[in-house]
């Protein structure tokens, strides 16, 4: 009984440290306000990003299909068409995304978030140079993911320079009498002047290629991440914060978003060019063979609470958590059992999803599995999301359910251990 309770102590002082020390800055960094308008301007695309891909995942739903099916000859005879909605989503994205980092960094400013959305939408586009080779023509490519990262540091100049003009009172200010919308646009004219004059004067004026620059400058960062050492890493941290309370995933994903969204698109292309797909590591790799039913595999948790558990309890959490956990909802459990600051339930929280990233990775890479294509709504149950965020592959669906069993596995020791403290403490309640 000492040791137990010397051991408590110890782990309670870690964990003292840890929050201190290393949870708190991190959770502090993840929402500082470039970040966070990173994130919220990228997560705000991702409706426009699943429904597109459900249209790439529809022209090429043949492969999947019987040739002699009506269905098939007809989606077969109007692939182009169909991947047309497609085309003109994804391939400018950074468009969609440029403007709601604008809007979400002037909103943290307290200014107003329209006017900010809009000056980096224009810093954005006078980065993109039209050609004069065969008429006047834009390069669409960098309008796509490829353009991301020009398009996130312009923005933040836009809003910048937004926010340094209304601070300093440099901006032409109109009676009180006048309509608000006409103020605001009367205001945003020093802004916009200083934007259209620095962005036109380094990318036209003096023959600047921004998207070039960054483009070589960022292509390490874009390599590096489709690599097993970035996905341990990316795995392990997210499980670590998740495991003192702070969403892992929020803190990760803010940086590693951007990136994940230019490998997806590279794969994307290559699909719909019918060939080889380049890349692992996209985001479904970890949405559908990581999180499955939640950060830290929790799924195969959920499922010996719901039909194992000698606690009463755990019974209950298990009927409270199993539902959510098959559409990938996991804070009844990770708040719930709890995870969380849970000596017991930590370790798998952690091996778990780093051994199923590790197998998935690993037959991704052998061919074993496709690779991902697209992004299925998150919500989905396992074997289905993976199937139509791999083009339809249903070697993924098969990969999804093999890994929910694993996880069942890998968590089966400590639950078993952490039940039945649970049902002796019941069992001394009660007497």
């Amino acid at each position: 009984m000492l040791e137990k309770i010397e051991n408590m102590k110890m782990f309670d002082k870690m964990s003292t440290f840890l929050d201190k020390k290393l949870s708190t800055p991190m959770a502090k960094l993840a929402e500082q306000r470039h970040l966070r308008a990173i994130r919220d301007g990228i997560i705000a695309t991702l409706p426009i990003i699943i429904v597109a891909s459900m249209f790439l995942v529809i022209a090429f739903l043949p492969n999947s299909l019987n040739a002699n099916w009506a269905i098939t000859k007809f989606l077969k005879a109007n692939a182009g068409t169909i991947l047309l909605p497609h085309r003109v989503s994804m391939f400018i994205m950074a468009l969609y995304a440029v403007f709601g980092i604008g809007y979400s960094l002037a909103k943290s400013y307290k200014l107003d978030p329209l006017s900010g959305a809009i000056l980096s939408e224009l810093a954005f586009l006078l980065t993109v140079v039209p050609t004069s080779t065969d008429g006047w023509q834009l390069p669409m490519a960098n309008l796509g993911s490829s353009g991301m990262f020009v398009g996130i540091l312009v923005s933040f100049f836009a809003v910048e320079v937004f926010r340094f003009t209304q601070e300093k009172g440099f901006k032409i200010s109109m009676p009180p009498q006048v309509p608000e919308s006409v103020a605001r646009s009367f205001e945003a004219l020093t802004p916009t002047a200083i934007v259209i004059i620095v962005m036109a004067t380094i990318s036209m004026f003096l023959g600047i290629n921004l998207h070039a620059i960054v483009g070589k400058a960022v292509a390490p960062l874009i390599k590096a991440t489709d690599t097993f050492p970035s996905v341990f890493i990316v795995i392990f941290l997210s499980q670590f914060f998740w495991s003192f309370g702070i969403h892992g995933w929020s803190i990760v994903g803010s940086v590693a978003r951007p990136l994940w969204l230019a490998i997806l698109d590279k794969n994307t292309a290559a699909y719909a060019a019918g060939q080889p797909i380049p890349a692992i590591a996209a985001e479904p790799f970890y949405q559908w063979f990581v999180s499955i039913g939640g950060s830290g595999t929790t799924i195969g948790l959920a499922l010996l609470f719901l039909f194992f558990s000698k606690s009463a309890y755990g019974k209950a959490l298990g009927k409270t958590a199993i539902v959510p956990a098959i559409f990938n909802i996991n804070e009844p459990m990770i708040f719930g059992a709890p995870i969380v600051l849970n000596p017991i339930l930590m370790i798998p929280f952690i091996i778990c999803p780093v051994l199923c990233a590790t197998i998935a990775y690993i037959f991704s890479a052998l061919g074993w599995v496709g690779r991902c294509v697209a992004i299925a709504p998150w919500t989905l149950p396992g074997p289905i999301g993976a199937f139509l965020a791999f083009g339809n592959d249903w070697r993924a669906a098969v990969l999804n359910i093999f890994l929910i069993l694993l996880s069942f596995i890998i968590y089966y020791p400590f639950f078993r251990l952490y039940d039945n403290s649970l049902a002796k403490q019941e069992q001394e309640g009660r007497e």
